[in-house]
């Protein structure tokens, strides 16, 4: 029963002497709690049997002497436990306890659950706090146990067992001690546990056996089936029926933080609320390192709150410095629960390990600190059998706690157990070979995600990216340089894949240092390293910093290879993709031909590297205007890579973004948008929802519902996409450019001027600096902005525009590319809003042809021009100017159409 509040804030002269007992009795037991940490640890490492023998008796005397003075402290605790129950709970030293309310709640449940459904009977409930050494296993059942004695839910007594010492015997000193029953002499040991649980007291019961190494270990001792015992387990490995599992997890950061700053309240007044010395960031910091793991930051906080000189700052300094070996990890403090460091709890689970579990355990320490997956790890100890790696993974190491399963075939280690293995690691004799053999199979791994991940690209890449800064952390050596080069090699591409350019960019610069240091200028890798670098350099727009690298890594592919080679063929390739951004078409097809010519040579004709450059140089004829051409090698390309990659691929997702693109120019919507839908859930999927291929896809839908008047569907598409590549790449890459164009042209269909101008002008403005003045895609800009001017009757600011893009087209694709009669079109309408009607019938004639000629029927361009021509002859017939017209045969039959039909 409870005393009063009142009478514990006003003691009465017995509870004052009480106090004073406990006191010193909490004294002596800090200092043999210490003893007997000092002595555990010394047990761990000790080989000789004999010393073993005489450490394990000493073990034993201050185990008893400290189960007498906990029985004595709980006696004297001001919060009594129930008067008249039966317990030997061990002495509490938890200066706070947090976290841990939901599975408080859970282990009552789970012990309350009496009734067998089938017999309807009750039988004893076993429930087992599992875990990994130091996750606060004991310290949460003694705190379940000692305030379920206070609420008087175990009236038949609470039997404290200390799991790995004699079991039997501490069931029949509690009996003796706690009960007054005395067992027969003559009956053997487990007779007389069987003897003790018939004579029990009335009333539920709890026994909590402390960490059971086995079930075998206990079995033979626990109560029978149909008794009203409650039995709770603590343990690090993992027991089946009977047993309910309750797994326990390291606490969350907030939790985490509560601890630390409890420990550290009462003696660090200077470090509340984490806002001197160090900040809460550096709390933070120091929790996530600890692995939120609860002995870890207790230990951490009882050391810093002796320590009244020793900032935050500097703890996380000493951490890092000596890792598991600094004194703060050592030893428990006096008054904790537990009673060893971090290492020595970690060192009984090494301990239980057979040496290929060990092996298995040194492997795991390699990577990093995210998902790892199985696969990877089959693959560096390949001189294991696949089912016997996966029971030494299931029985030894899953099954003690040691490794966590995160998802399907992935893994991942407590970041102070990945320390623990990491040392043992060090002290191997084949620690190198199972770094370069760790080192190739990441390298590997790499290069299957980037050319053909099984799930997410995004999500395994990520992965990786971690794994391969591991393998660099690593790779410090001199010798190692190559090695170094190749892993940051890497490490750059998937950042590209992931659209993370910026990032992926000093990778590239270094990794290029190293092998131009290592090979000299002309070898193989600084070629591909060049070749990386300037495509990196190309997708962030800075096209004249690509090109020189291009033409370098092309020139010594060439050198060292001849010009027949699938890596000249690569070279060539890009390079062409280059000129095509740049507008220099003429330039591009050749490189484009023999790069295809080469590949289907020496790869075959179904090869991925086929369809890349089948896309490719559809891509150029796209640019062109020659739809005819580019349609074939697009549905190659796209069934290539459905059959050689598979329907989810990242590189389909491009072959249908590009075919929708071309569909759009020629008015086939219908079946450019299911394509469009398809590419970016593709790319939502395996790309992130933030990667610029997916506000590339984004951009296009959007022009897709532009083009069909779906103004309100088009328009939030725009900012996302705009959005995005601002954020993703900078506000100058030419991918914003095409953003703000586009979505300019959505405002002036929709009247917005005012808002479509300031966007031009800032698209045009990006496109010249980074393009050139002569680039296709500043025509295009010139023209939007005529446009623009044109709907606010800015007629004399739109002509010379108009006129300035029609020359840049002509000139740099050809006369009767469809841009360039567009431009044409609009010029001609400009035109005939001025009157000058002779004139702009000269513009129509010429761009009809070349849409007719060019496009499909339907296409938006076509009708466009379609229309506002016999609007022009239905005014010039109304206003009585028809005669100004030519005697073109198309003018003279849309006018007698027009006369015979009454109006447009």
């Amino acid at each position: 029963m409870t005393a009063p509040d009142d009478a514990i804030q006003r003691p009465t002269a017995q509870q004052q002497r009480q106090l004073q007992e406990q006191a010193r009795l909490q004294s002596e037991w800090s200092l043999r709690q210490e003893k007997l940490g000092v002595l555990r640890q010394a047990l761990a490492i000790e080989t000789d049997a004999s010393q073993q023998f005489r450490l394990q008796q000493q073990i034993k005397t201050e185990e008893t002497a400290l189960a007498a003075l906990d029985a004595q402290l709980t006696a004297l605790e001001p919060e009594a436990l129930t008067i008249g129950t039966p317990q030997n709970l061990p002495y509490s030293g938890v200066i706070a306890f947090v976290g841990r309310e939901a599975e408080l709640a859970q282990i009552h449940q789970q012990l309350q659950q009496r009734v067998r459904p089938a017999a309807k009977r009750t039988t004893v409930a076993i429930s087992a706090l599992s875990g990994m050494g130091g996750i606060g296993k004991t310290e949460l059942a003694l705190q379940y146990a000692r305030q379920h004695c206070r609420e008087g839910d175990y009236p038949g007594g609470l039997c404290w067992v200390r799991a790995r010492e004699d079991v039997g015997t501490q069931i029949i000193s509690f009996v003796r001690s706690c009960l007054e029953l005395v067992p027969p002499d003559d009956l053997e040991l487990v007779e007389k546990v069987r003897w003790c649980w018939g004579r029990w007291r009335e009333g539920a019961a709890l026994l909590i056996f402390d960490d059971v190494q086995q079930y075998d270990d206990i079995a033979l001792f626990l109560p029978p089936q149909d008794a009203g015992f409650k039995v709770l387990l603590t343990t690090r490995s993992h027991f089946g029926s009977p047993v309910q599992d309750i797994q326990l997890d390291v606490l969350s950061e907030a939790k985490a933080l509560e601890l630390l700053q409890t420990l550290v309240d009462r003696d660090r007044p200077d470090l509340r609320g984490f806002q001197n010395l160090g900040g809460l960031d550096t709390a933070k910091r120091l929790c996530e390192w600890l692995g939120y793991l609860p002995l870890g930051v207790e230990l951490v906080g009882r050391y810093l709150a002796r320590k009244p000189d020793l900032s935050l700052a500097a703890l996380w300094q000493r951490l890092q410095d000596k890792r598991l070996d600094a004194i703060a990890f050592k030893q428990a403090e006096p008054g904790m629960t537990a009673s060893l460091g971090v290492a020595a709890a970690f060192e009984l689970s090494w301990q239980a390990l057979d040496a290929s579990a060990q092996q298995v355990a040194a492997v795991l320490s390699l990577f990093a600190l995210v998902e790892i997956p199985w696969t990877m790890v089959e693959q560096c100890l390949p001189a294991f059998d696949a089912e016997e790696l996966e029971e030494l993974r299931d029985r030894q190491l899953l099954g003690t706690h040691l490794l966590k399963r995160v998802d399907q075939g992935m893994y991942q280690l407590h970041q102070l157990l990945r320390e623990f293995f990491a040392a043992k690691r060090s002290h191997r004799a084949d620690e190198s070979a199972l770094q370069q053999t760790f080192y190739q199979v990441v390298i590997a791994e790499a290069e299957r995600v980037q050319e053909k991940p099984e799930r997410s690209f995004i999500q395994e890449s990520t992965v990786m990216i971690a794994h391969l800064q591991a393998a660099i952390d690593r790779l410090t050596r001199p010798e190692q340089a190559l090695n170094l080069a190749t892993c940051l090699h890497w490490m750059a591409r998937l950042h590209y894949e992931q659209g993370r350019y910026g990032e992926a960019e000093p990778l590239y610069v270094r990794s290029l240092s190293i092998r131009e240091q290592q090979w000299g200028q002309g070898h193989l890798d600084v070629a591909s390293s060049l070749n990386d670098l300037a495509e990196s350099y190309w997708s962030q727009g800075r096209y004249e910093e690509a090109e020189p690298l291009y033409l370098q890594s092309l020139k010594i592919r060439q050198r060292q290879l001849g010009n027949d080679y699938p890596e000249v063929a690569q070279s060539l390739n890009n390079l062409a993709n280059l000129y095509i951004l740049q507008g220099r078409y003429g330039e591009a097809e050749p490189l484009h031909l023999r790069s295809l010519e080469i590949r289907q040579k020496h790869l075959g004709q179904e090869h991925p590297d086929v369809a890349i450059s089948l896309n490719n140089l559809a891509n150029l004829y796209h640019s062109q205007g020659r739809y005819g051409e580019a349609e074939p090698l697009y549905l190659r390309s796209l069934e290539m890579r459905q059959r050689q990659l598979s329907q989810e691929h990242p590189d389909v997702a491009v072959s249908l973004n590009n075919l929708a693109n071309l569909y759009i120019l020629q008015g086939r919507y219908g079946e450019a948008e299911p394509l469009h839908l398809r590419s970016l859930e593709i790319r939502q999927k395996h790309l992130g929802q933030e990667h610029p291929d997916v506000a590339i896809s984004l951009n296009n839908l959007a022009n897709l519902y532009h083009s069909q008047g779906r103004y309100g569907e088009a328009e939030p598409l725009y900012l996302r996409s705009l959005e995005m590549r601002q954020r993703q790449l900078s506000q100058e890459h030419p991918d914003v450019a095409v953003s703000l164009n586009n979505l300019a042209n959505l405002y002036i269909l929709q009247g917005r001027y005012g808002e479509a101008e300031p966007l031009h002008l800032r698209s045009l403005e990006i496109r010249q600096k980074h393009l050139g003045q002569e680039h296709p895609e500043v025509a295009v800009s010139l023209s939007n902005l005529a446009r623009l001017y044109r709907s606010q009757a800015r007629y004399s600011d739109a002509e010379p525009l108009f006129l300035q893009s029609l020359s840049i087209l002509q000139k740099q694709l050809f006369t009767e590319h469809p841009l360039a009669a567009r431009v044409l079109s609009h010029l001609a309408h400009l035109y005939d809003l001025q009157g000058r009607y002779r004139e702009a019938e000269s513009l129509y004639l010429q761009s009809l042809s070349i849409l007719s000629a060019r496009l499909e029927e339907a296409h938006f361009w076509r009708q466009e021009a379609s229309k506002n021509f016999r609007a022009l002859l239905q005014k010039s017939i109304q206003e009585q100017r028809s005669d100004e017209l030519s005697d073109d045969p198309m003018t003279q039959g849309v006018l007698r159409e027009l006369e015979e039909g009454g109006g447009v």
